[in-house]
């Protein structure tokens, strides 16, 4: 799993706090549905639009983390494809990247399928009819 924590250098013998590692965040690596707008261009964004987006994707924090890795990958592929309906065969497009990342998966895309049915049953997406869906809300 592509992990969005990147660990930094220890800091130096000399330093006081010496051999402490710190970390970064990647930002770019975490899909747009994750970053929820507290404060937008200088002014506050409405309570109910920031708990409402929260609670959009709430559902990962009970996952486990390798499953989370997959949706978390998934959804980055649903939203690079840049449209609210899509394709199956939109999101088969990422089958080479999702290989790379997962080099011990052999069955990539019934593992899309199982991440978009997953993403349908918490709501994220809608299945419109056989091989369509939509995302149910731009982030």
């Amino acid at each position: 799993m592509r992990d969005i924590i990147e660990k930094r250098k220890p800091l130096a013998a000399t330093a006081r706090r010496a051999g402490w590692i710190g970390s970064n965040i990647l930002l770019s690596e975490i899909p747009q549905s994750g970053k929820i707008f507290i404060v937008r261009a200088g002014q506050p964004e409405p309570k109910e639009s920031v708990l409402s987006k929260w609670q959009q994707t709430l559902f990962l924090r009970d996952q486990e983390q390798e499953a989370r890795g997959w949706l978390i990958e998934v959804m980055k592929c649903v939203e690079e494809i840049g449209r609210r309906d899509f394709q199956i065969d939109d999101i088969y497009a990422f089958e080479g990247r999702l290989s790379r990342i997962y080099p011990g998966n052999r069955n990539v895309r019934p593992k899309i399928r199982q991440q978009l049915q997953f993403l349908r049953d918490r709501g994220y997406l809608d299945f419109v009819s056989r091989g369509y869906y939509r995302l149910r809300s731009e982030s």
